[in-house]
């Protein structure tokens, strides 16, 4: 049966050759056979069609005319808020000591719609300006050596083919030679603006324009944000300039030229080939985040729960695991991280919480409940005690998730766990967040002492705000008994 786009592209098996297309979410032994759960990528052009996937949406070409209201259109747009959100950790590593202060600032302002999201254009356009102001003013030329018939007191120089063409003309002197004009061929020299650093310049000037257009289009609430204006000038800038190059007699260059000595040493060319070929990486940077936007959708949650425990009253971060972020995405999932990513000390409580993404022993509980995020939950005067979790799960389809449902279906399930006998861990409540499609909602189910909250939000706007303030009262709530 193939997956639909009201599906999780989530399945289990032991065979890694057999499951198609897949990145593994968690993995366990069942009497010495290990078991795997996987995470399967929605379709994109030109891959591999197993597993069976059909009925999906294909992302949209900037190319394509689609009304603001298609679903590929709605889905690429709730793709970009996320994944915006999740480039904003980034930028607030560069002052690692406020980490959570920024990114929690970040995403204030994200709450806004006037606010638009983070890009490769906007860094572009903050970074390159006055590399490409440098480059007008110092734009590289050569002198083409060409035959042209010449006055005389212009000669100065002469070669071969224009001495034995001077031969061949009627006359005795030189003077006569030139005839009624007073002109012979001789080597002349021609600025000549059209070499490969230059077409390679003229091709980002274009590639800026339609990338930069597409961008703005995205967020016509935000006319008076910086974001907007940075980028709105830098299109201005890049589209005034490739004017004037064209003039100059410039052509385009192709996407898989071999850069020269000067595109790889000149500091200049240099920087603009590497914004060229990252605004070209774009297209396929954006096929893979459509495919495994499920992954950047859990990096995002994870997110959201660090920053709700950030901002808690009395939690104190007391551990931060290093992350590195990535240029690209892999398989969606921006930053690599250990684990826990963030460890906080409740006062109040007096207890230990670790934020876990991916763990790579997640316990049994977790395995079968199927969560690859948790709370571990531990008590700071009572070491001999069995930690407390709360499963988390991140659920990611193309249609919007029944949320009343999957609270109900998650709580009978966790009920059920806490009756299994033999384990040393106790998962009591749990967590689910999942894209509301600009719905946002909570729904709460409880059963027999055990209650999950699932929460639908998105990456922006009041979804964004609203989803927030739910996970907050989750943490609210009394999941922090160990009994």
């Amino acid at each position: 049966m193939a997956y639909g786009p009201q599906d999780c592209l989530i399945s289990q098996g032991a065979d890694l050759r057999e499951a198609g297309e897949h990145a593994v979410l968690m993995q366990w032994s069942v009497e010495r056979q290990r078991q795997h759960l996987f995470l399967h990528p929605y379709p994109r052009r030109g891959y591999a069609k197993a597993p069976d996937r059909s009925g999906f949406p294909i992302r949209p070409r900037p190319a394509m005319l689609l009304p603001e209201e298609d679903p590929s259109t709605l889905a690429l747009r709730r793709m970009n808020e996320v994944t915006a959100r999740v480039q904003e950790l980034g930028e607030a590593l560069d002052m690692p000591t406020t980490l959570w202060e920024h990114l929690r600032a970040a995403w204030d302002r994200a709450e806004k719609e006037e606010d638009p999201r983070m890009a490769e254009i906007v860094r572009q356009a903050r970074e390159l300006m006055p590399t490409l102001k440098i480059w007008r003013d110092k734009i590289r030329r050569v002198l083409r050596r060409t035959r042209e018939l010449t006055p005389l007191d212009r000669v100065q120089e002469m070669d071969r083919s224009s001495m034995r063409w001077l031969s061949r003309q009627p006359g005795r002197t030189i003077a006569e030679q030139a005839g009624a004009g007073q002109r012979i061929l001789a080597v002349v020299r021609h600025e000549n603006f059209d070499t490969l650093e230059n077409r390679v310049a003229h091709s980002y000037l274009r590639l800026v324009g339609d990338v930069g257009r597409e961008w703005l289009a995205e967020h016509p609430k935000a006319l008076g944000s910086a974001r907007y204006l940075a980028v709105q000038a830098y299109v201005k800038f890049c589209k005034s300039l490739a004017q004037e190059v064209t003039q100059l007699g410039v052509g385009l260059a192709p996407t898989d030229i071999t850069p020269n000595y000067v595109l790889m040493e000149d500091q200049t060319y240099r920087a603009i080939r590497e914004a060229w070929e990252k605004l070209l990486r774009r297209e396929k940077a954006l096929d893979d985040l459509w495919a495994w936007q499920a992954q950047t959708w859990t990096d995002f949650s994870v997110l959201a729960i660090v920053l709700a425990l950030h901002e808690m009253e009395g939690a104190e971060l007391i551990a931060q695991s290093p992350i590195r972020f990535r240029e690209e995405a892999v398989q969606g999932i921006w930053f690599e991280q250990e684990r826990p990513i963030a460890v906080f000390w409740l006062r109040r409580e007096n207890r230990v919480v670790e934020v876990m993404a991916r763990p790579e022993e997640p316990g049994i509980m977790l395995i079968k409940a199927r969560a690859h995020v948790a709370l571990r939950i531990s008590e700071v005067n009572n070491t001999s005690a069995f930690p407390h979790r709360v499963a988390v799960w991140t659920p990611h389809a193309f249609e919007r998730l029944d949320v009343e449902a999957a609270a109900h279906d998650a709580s009978h399930r966790l009920a059920q766990l806490r009756r299994l006998s033999g384990h040393h861990e106790l998962t009591r409540h749990g967590l689910i967040l999942t894209p509301a499609h600009y719905t946002p909602q909570v729904a709460k189910h409880e059963v027999s002492g055990t209650f999950i909250h699932a929460v639908a939000l998105d990456g922006a706007g009041e979804s964004l705000a609203f989803g927030r303030a739910a996970v907050r009262d989750f943490l609210k709530s009394d999941i922090w008994t160990l009994a």
